[in-house]
Formats: C-alpha cells, sequence, structure tokens
C-alpha cells in the first residue's frame, strides 16, 4: 500500500518517527531535551496528521502511539497495571471546545458534562503503590507501560505518607495505586542553584531538571537533601472501593493524607473551564511552582470508562497547554555586563523570538566555566528558556545545526566599563571588577536598593538611575534621599509633576522592615530570604553590627560565606558612614519580635487589587511582621483575602470557597 504513497511522503514519515524517538528518549530516560516542548508538541501534531491522511503509513513503533521511551537499566523496573498514559494536547480555546464535542458525540449526548479542571504542573508523574495501607513499590512512568522504582526516592519526600491514614468513613483499601507529580518550588529550586554555586556545581537550568535528577539519583541520601514535593491526580488499580467521580475520588485520598492540589476546580462545564484557564493564566506567576498549562477531565468515573483511550491516551482528558517558555533561537553576540557586586556576567545577544507571549532578545549565560561547559558561540543555534520576569538563559546549544561559521568567545582581561583590573578569587566560578566605584557597579546597586523586595521607591526605574549617575547626582544609594525637586527637573523626560512624584515615593518608602532594609544594602549572598532569616534573629540593626560571623553561622539557615559577607559588610567603614547618612535622612526602621507573640500569628492572607493607602509590598512586610503570612494564590487555608481597586480573579475564588474577605481599612485594623 506504501507504494501509492510519494516517497518523500515516506521519508518524512521517518525522519519525524527517529527525530521523535530520539527526543523522547532524551526527555524520558536521559532528562537532557535537545529541543523545546513547542517544537516537539509541532513534530508530533505533524506525524499523527500525516498518519492520518495516509493511513497505510501507520505502524506499530510510531511514537504517536507511545508515551515515552523504555528506562535505563540502572533502576530496577516496574510494569503498570494500567498504562500511565500521556494526554492529548491543545494549544487554542477551541481545542477545548472540540474535545467537548468529541467526548458529547461518543457518549450520544446532548447535554453538558461535567469536568474537573486542574493545573498542569511542570514535574515528573510516578506511581505509588500501597499495600494494607503502606507504602510498598514506587515507580516513574517510564514508557507508560513499564517504569523505573524509585521507592527508596520517594519515601525521602516529606509530603508523601508512608503509612496511609483513615479520616472519615472511607476504609483504606488492601491494593491501593495512586498518580502524582513530583516537582520542586520556585522558593526550593533557588535555594538549592544557590547551594550548588557555593559548592562550585554547576546550577541545574530550570525546576524539572532538578525533580528529574534528584529522582533518578542512586544514593537515595542525596534525594533526601533535595526539596522536592508531590500532588496526587489521580490513581490506577484499586480493589475493595469503586469511585463514582473523579473529584470524588480525589477527596478520598486527600482523607488518606495524599496531597491534592488546593486550586482545583471540580464539577464545571467547558465553559467554566475556559474561563479558569484564564484565571490560571493570571496567577501562574504568582504561584510558588511551575505550571505549564491546565487538564481538563470528564468527572463521572462511568463516563471516562465508557468513552475509553486510544493507545496512546484517554479519550475523557486533554491538556491545554499555556503558550511556550522555552524556545529556539540564534545568538548573534556576547557581550560582558557588570553587575552591583563587580560580577561580569556574559549576556547572549539573541535573534528575537517569542517565548509564552514576550519577545526575548538577550539571555544570560551566567559566567565563563558555563559557555565553556556549553559550548556556546556566537552564531549557534540554542535552546533558550524563560521563567516567570527572570531573565531568560541560554539552556544548551543544538551541535547538529551548526554551520561552520560561529566564533569562540573569550572574556575580556580588564572591566569592560571602567578599565580596572578583575580578579576570580579561589571557589567562585565569576571574574569580579575589583573598583568599587565602577560606574556599572554603582548603577546596579542603585537599581537593586530602590526595588521592590527592598526600598520599593515608585517611578526610579533602570534608565531614570543611569541618567542620574552618569549626570553625577547618585554616586551611592543614600543620595537618593538628599534629591531635590528642582535637580530631577533638569533631567530629561522629567516635569515639574513626575518630579514631585518621585519625591514624595522617596518619603513615603522610609519606613522600612529589617528584613527588607538588609536586602536592600545588596550585602553578597543576602538575599530575601537569608535577610529575613536574619532579621528575625537580631532586633535592631546594632545588635547585628555587633554579631561575629560565628554567632551569624549558628544561625539555621546561614552559612559560614554568608555569615563572613555580613559580618564584613557591617564592619566596614564606607558602609557604616553610608547607613548613617539613610538613618539621618529619616529612613525609620521596623523589627520583628517573636513570632508567637505576634497578633496575626499563624494567619494566612493573600492580596488581590491595589491598595490606596499603601503599596502591596509593604502591606506583605507588614503583615509578616505582625506574625502572618502572604500567599500568591486562595485556598481552603486562606484566613483573609485583603480585596484593593479592580479586584482580580482571586476574589470569585474566595466567594466560592468562603474565605473572608476584608478591605484595606479592616486590615489596618488588624495591623493594629
Amino acid at each position: 500500500m506504501q507504494d501509492s504513497v510519494n516517497p518523500a511522503i515516506i521519508e518524512k514519515v521517518q525522519a519525524l518517527r527517529t527525530a521523535l524517538h530520539r527526543h523522547n528518549y532524551r526527555y524520558y530516560v536521559l532528562d537532557d531535551p535537545e529541543i523545546s516542548d513547542s517544537e516537539y508538541d509541532r513534530m508530533m501534531k505533524e506525524l499523527i496528521e500525516i498518519e492520518k491522511t495516509w493511513p497505510a503509513l501507520s505502524s506499530p513503533d510510531s511514537p504517536s502511539l507511545r508515551v515515552g521511551a523504555p528506562p535505563v537499566s540502572k533502576f530496577e523496573t516496574a510494569t503498570h497495571s494500567i498504562p500511565m498514559l500521556s494526554l492529548d494536547n491543545g494549544f487554542e480555546e477551541s481545542d477545548i471546545f472540540d474535545f467537548d464535542n468529541r467526548v458529547k458525540r461518543h457518549l450520544k449526548v446532548d447535554g453538558e458534562i461535567e469536568y474537573t479542571a486542574e493545573p498542569k504542573l511542570d514535574g515528573l508523574a510516578v506511581e505509588l503503590v500501597y499495600e494494607m495501607g503502606k507504602l510498598a513499590v514506587a515507580s516513574t512512568r517510564g514508557d507508560g507501560i513499564v517504569g523505573e522504582v524509585i521507592t527508596s526516592n520517594i519515601k525521602t519526600i516529606p509530603s508523601v505518607p508512608l503509612i496511609l491514614q483513615q479520616e472519615g468513613k472511607h476504609k483504606i483499601p488492601s491494593h491501593l495505586e495512586v498518580r502524582g507529580e513530583v516537582f520542586i518550588g520556585l522558593a526550593g529550586f533557588e535555594r538549592l542553584n544557590k547551594q550548588r554555586i557555593d559548592q562550585g556545581l554547576p546550577a541545574f537550568a530550570n525546576p524539572r531538571n532538578a525533580a528529574a535528577g534528584s529522582l533518578r539519583q542512586l544514593d537515595s541520601s542525596i534525594t533526601a537533601k533535595r526539596p522536592l514535593e508531590i500532588f496526587f491526580y489521580g490513581t490506577g488499580s484499586v480493589t475493595d472501593m469503586v469511585f463514582h467521580s473523579h473529584w470524588e475520588a480525589l477527596q478520598i485520598l486527600r482523607g488518606f493524607g495524599l496531597r491534592i492540589n488546593p486550586i482545583i476546580r471540580p464539577k464545571i462545564t467547558i465553559r467554566e473551564a475556559a474561563g479558569y484557564y484564564k484565571e490560571l493564566s493570571e496567577m501562574r506567576h504568582e504561584l510558588s511552582y511551575d505550571i505549564d498549562g491546565m487538564v481538563i477531565k470528564v468527572d463521572s468515573i462511568s463516563l471516562q470508562q465508557e468513552l475509553g483511550t486510544t493507545s496512546r491516551s484517554p479519550r475523557w482528558a486533554i491538556a491545554y497547554k499555556f503558550e511556550a517558555l522555552q524556545e529556539t533561537t540564534r545568538v548573534m553576540d556576547i557581550e560582558v555586563q557588570v553587575g552591583r557586586t563587580g560580577a561580569l556576567t556574559p549576556v547572549a545577544f539573541l535573534d528575537p523570538v517569542n517565548v509564552g507571549g514576550v519577545t526575548v532578545s538577550r539571555a544570560t549565560l551566567h559566567n565563563e566555566d558555563e559557555i565553556a561547559k556549553k559550548d556556546v558561540r556566537i552564531g549557534d543555534k540554542v535552546f533558550i528558556r524563560r521563567a516567570g520576569d527572570v531573565i531568560p538563559e541560554v539552556v544548551k546549544v543544538i551541535e547538529f545545526k551548526r554551520t561552520g561559521k560561529e566564533k569562540i568567545f573569550s572574556m575580556p582581561q580588564n572591566c569592560p566599563v571602567c578599565g580596572s583590573d578583575i580578579i576570580r578569587l579561589e571557589g567562585e566560578a565569576v571574574k569580579r571588577c575589583i573598583n568599587t566605584n565602577c560606574p556599572a557597579q554603582v548603577k546596579e546597586r542603585i537599581k537593586h536598593f530602590a526595588s521592590k523586595g527592598a526600598f520599593d521607591i515608585d517611578g526610579l526605574g533602570d534608565k531614570l538611575v543611569e541618567q542620574m549617575v552618569d549626570k553625577g547626582m547618585l554616586s551611592s544609594y543614600a543620595d537618593i534621599f538628599r534629591l531635590d525637586k528642582k535637580n530631577l527637573e533638569g533631567l530629561e523626560r522629567m516635569g515639574g509633576k513626575s518630579a514631585q512624584n518621585l519625591i514624595d515615593a522617596i518619603e513615603n518608602s522610609k519606613k522600612i522592615s529589617f528584613s527588607r532594609f538588609l536586602y536592600a544594602l545588596g550585602i553578597r549572598y543576602v538575599g530575601e530570604h537569608v535577610a529575613r532569616v536574619i532579621a528575625d534573629k537580631f532586633n535592631s540593626l546594632e545588635s547585628l553590627s555587633g554579631a561575629s560571623c560565628s554567632d551569624l553561622e549558628a544561625i539555621d539557615g546561614i552559612g559560614p560565606v554568608a555569615a563572613k559577607s555580613v559580618e564584613s559588610f557591617l564592619n566596614e567603614l564606607e558602609n557604616i558612614k553610608t547607613i548613617d547618612r539613610i538613618l539621618d535622612s529619616g529612613v525609620q526602621i521596623f523589627y520583628d519580635t517573636d513570632n508567637k507573640e505576634k497578633r496575626l500569628y499563624g494567619k494566612l492572607f493573600v492580596l488581590t487589587g491595589t491598595l490606596d493607602g499603601m503599596a502591596r509590598n509593604l502591606a506583605k512586610e507588614m503583615i509578616e511582621a505582625a506574625g502572618g503570612k502572604v500567599s500568591g494564590s486562595v485556598s481552603r487555608n486562606t484566613d483573609y483575602l485583603v480585596a484593593g481597586k479592580s479586584p482580580g480573579s482571586k476574589l470569585a475564588r474566595a466567594r466560592s470557597l468562603g474565605v473572608e474577605i476584608i478591605d484595606e481599612e479592616f486590615l489596618k485594623k488588624l495591623l493594629g
């Protein structure tokens, strides 16, 4: 039958299958993909379309009929009693309405179908088998039929129950197979990479790669040190129990102590699912973990069974994916930028490419060791990734696309901004400019000082800072508090009203928490988390200034490198003078006391909309200073939703969960 098919089509199919098999292996087995998810999806879609058009080209070995690749041999293997299939993908809203129509046609119904929709985590699928309520075996998805046994590693995840708990009327089944997604949250990922950099190890490219590498360690003690988490999303084979709906199953699993995502939306129509997708799109960057879309499932188990599956995916579910945050492009040039601590960072200037709805034209290359390791050259075709508002990074080079015209890059021997000597200290991966008065360092220190996590000075943007440093108006961040309206009015695009607004913003920033003040100083190795940890242990700047390196090291979460950096910074005469100038300008630091004595201890807040009397960051800091916590998403654990002007989707979510909704004035009363 293939004789009647154009040879070019046959060749195309064979090429697609070969490429997809290779990419499956690199993604599922090696955890080392060389193309973006969007490119893979486009190739798979093209193959499926060709096979539909020319059925004679169908093959039982086609990657369109499989989920992944066989596991490597270093782990034992386990066969899934029910295959762990992949999901069909949708990329446009019309795709999910087409899915709904297919479901209705197959079931021969005209009315609305009830669905459950949930965030699609960017992690690794696993199956856990509980025998008589005890965790017996855990395995990866593998190729969907056979996975790798990773029981010892799974047991190291704190959120995985080793013994199920029985709460409520449901008896624990004698045999229960549950499926979940293992991932690393964004904060944990940041801490993990910082630890690796401090240890001279290469940073992970993204949270998924970090989770994959952690789960596939032969030594489970290494896995135990990684901040792995899990959400459970379904079941495999179960004895002694019948579930009537997917949502019911999840509630029962939660009762057994299995962690279920709190923002799942149950029992909704397809139109409501489309609305939920928009909500997820808005809140995705506020979540503490990466998601790359939404999964929609027919809620009724009996209808799921009636719909059945194809050889590669269930007919009763679809993944509606966000726009890709990964893409391929070309490195047009490499330049070196100087940061606030003098670090020289090579930056790749790219052929502009749309990544997740944002045009990306540059990406970090971290340091010269990373350039050498990845062998990035000017002219290379590369794989880039963007996560949230973080500068994109070059993940890897696509070597087979090289032409031979690419140019090898070399780091400069002197600072590219001020011409001063550069050094590389023992144990560090970066080179640094030794001139602390280097204009580039001064600009970056001031930008950091005025940033949202620090003094949060509205209107003091990067270009304005650069202009003022170039004109000699700022040589230190302490100079910010000595700016006046007359001088500002002489700047480019700065009229009288804009100048007054900036002066007002500077004045409003003068009340600041101790942790944000420490972070603003730009001390090396002191990020927002370390600043909060230190602020919790010291009740004044004076007591911190008198602390020794050993005092700081005694704090849980503060290593010797950070401790030494803080001690050195606070004892350097020039820094002492700068801090005194800041305080003399009227800056007031408010300090924390013991959390359990605070009025909002243990209360969980979520903020939405614009607040009149205070910036969102200040509200967050004041809540935390009063012992409360602030989350980016509404859940059943939320105590208060603070609603300002033009609230977003969180308001409707809070109402649906019965969360108490308060305004800014009530928040001020709670804060006292």
